[in-house]
């Protein structure tokens, strides 16, 4: 099932009309506008190989971002819910922060009624980034943690896909 959305989020952020003309039916003008930014000036966004928490690998320009895709009907994601999970988040923020990447969570909601993804970064102190990495790392909201130290995604605080778009079209 992973697949599938991992699919959708590597034909949005391409550019591929048969996504972007899909995700953008129902939604309000500002948030179709912006979707709409990616026709001319798209990611290059290739499927990474191999199971390191990372499942897409998005480029444009001298901005790049590592993305792992999550999916649920439920508005939250527990990372507790298996220790592979919290195991792949760690492994994850071990990579980016070698290769000085922001760790970037998109969380698919199933039968959203709008749109339905939402960006997150694992926190940390982002003190290994700079220039662009360093204002994705301050825009994106932190995954949350529990009181037992496990990771939670809340699909209502992430970061809507549409409002990153709007955002990064204009800086990059």
């Amino acid at each position: 099932m992973g697949d599938i959305y991992e699919r959708e989020l590597k034909g949005i952020l391409g550019g591929e009309e048969k996504f972007l003309s899909k995700l953008t039916r129902n939604l309000p003008f500002e948030q179709r506008e912006a979707y709409m930014k990616l026709r001319e000036k798209h990611f290059l966004v290739v499927k990474a190989a191999g199971s390191f928490g990372i499942d897409l690998l998005a480029v444009r320009g001298n901005f790049a971002f590592p993305i792992e895709v999550k999916s649920s009907a439920a508005d939250v994601f527990r990372f507790s819910r298996s220790e592979k999970l919290a195991e792949q988040a760690s492994r994850m923020r071990a990579i980016c922060e070698h290769s000085a990447l922001v760790p970037t969570y998109a969380y698919r909601l199933k039968n959203a009624e709008a749109d339905p993804w939402r960006l997150f970064t694992i926190g940390s102190d982002g003190s290994s980034l700079s220039g662009i990495q360093a204002l994705l790392f301050r825009r994106l909201p932190k995954v949350g943690i529990t009181q037992d130290g496990n990771g939670i995604l809340k699909w209502n605080d992430g970061m809507k896909l549409s409002t990153f778009v709007d955002y990064f079209s204009e800086v990059v």
